[in-house]
């Protein structure tokens, strides 16, 4: 299954140029892979003065897992609102995203998970396939 971004945009909660997921490139019900091709755009909704800081992958490999849970879902079943509830082991090795040469893959892998919560493992690379920020994350479903 290929989506591009307003496939994507119309599974996941973020709207506009908070989308920041361009295509998706791999789903299975263990494993996501997306791209993304706009971190150096100077109109990025995530950027500082300093630049797209590595931090920001929290917010791409987010919306990476949201795609995920929406598109193993059970079909027909209503869209479930996901928090991220912990970060984990996130290790940066690069200090910004908007210079890294090429698009950037977004990978997520399920590694537990029931009816409330997930685990998920992530990655971010560059073009060249240089890892950027790899980490856990835990999202907690449907929390009041």
């Amino acid at each position: 299954m290929k989506l591009d971004r307003a496939g994507i945009a119309a599974l996941i909660p973020h709207a506009g140029t908070m989308c920041l997921l361009d295509g998706l490139l791999v789903c299975s019900a263990e494993e996501i892979v997306c791209i993304a091709h706009h971190q150096a755009d100077p109109a990025h909704p995530l950027r500082t003065a300093s630049g797209l800081l590595a931090p920001a992958a929290a917010e791409y490999a987010s919306q990476a897992m949201a795609l995920h849970g929406a598109l193993n879902a059970p079909q027909g079943a209503r869209p479930r609102a996901g928090f991220l509830a912990a970060l984990r082991g996130m290790t940066m090795h690069a200090t910004r995203l908007d210079d890294a040469p090429g698009a950037l893959l977004v990978r997520a892998v399920h590694l537990a998970g029931d009816a409330r919560q997930a685990l998920y493992r992530f990655e971010l690379r560059d073009g060249a396939e240089r890892l950027l920020v790899e980490g856990r994350a835990t999202v907690v479903l449907d929390a009041a």
